[in-house]
C-alpha cells in the first residue's frame, strides 16, 4: 500500500516562500512519477508540476520561474520550492505518484491528503 504525505504548508504574505514536502511510504516503479497538485475553494484540481523518476520535469505556466519541484530517492521524498508566492497560490497542495507520465494531467492513481497553503496580500 504506497502512502503519501504531505507537511509544508503554511500562511504566508505575498512574495514569501515555502517548501513543501511529500514522504512516500514505497519506493517502486508504481511512484515513479510524481506531481504536485492544488485545489482552490470553488475550482478544479490543477496540476502544478511533475517530475520523473529521470528528473524530467513539467510545470503549470502559472508557476513557472517561481515554482520548482525535485526529489531525494534516498529518502523517497518530493519537493516543491515555492518563491514569489501570489494570494492567487492559495490553495490545498497534494502530491501523487502513478508510473504513467500523465504530466499535469490528474489520473495518478495514488495521491496525499493535502496540505493548506495560504498567502496573503
Amino acid at each position: 500500500q504506497v502512502q503519501l504525505v504531505e507537511s509544508g504548508g503554511d500562511s504566508v504574505q505575498s512574495g514569501g516562500s515555502l517548501r513543501l514536502s511529500c514522504a512516500a511510504s514505497v519506493d517502486t516503479y508504481s511512484t515513479s512519477i510524481k506531481g504536485w497538485f492544488r485545489q482552490a475553494p470553488g475550482k478544479e484540481r490543477e496540476g502544478v508540476a511533475t517530475i520523473g523518476s529521470d528528473g524530467r520535469t513539467g510545470y503549470a505556466d502559472s508557476v513557472k520561474g517561481r515554482f520548482t519541484i525535485s526529489q531525494d530517492n534516498a529518502k523517497n521524498t518530493l519537493y516543491l520550492q515555492m518563491n514569489s508566492l501570489k494570494p492567487e497560490d492559495t490553495a490545498v497542495y497534494y502530491c501523487a505518484a502513478d508510473r504513467v507520465w500523465w504530466l499535469l494531467q490528474s489520473h495518478y492513481r495514488y495521491w496525499g491528503q493535502g496540505t493548506q497553503v495560504t498567502v496573503s496580500s
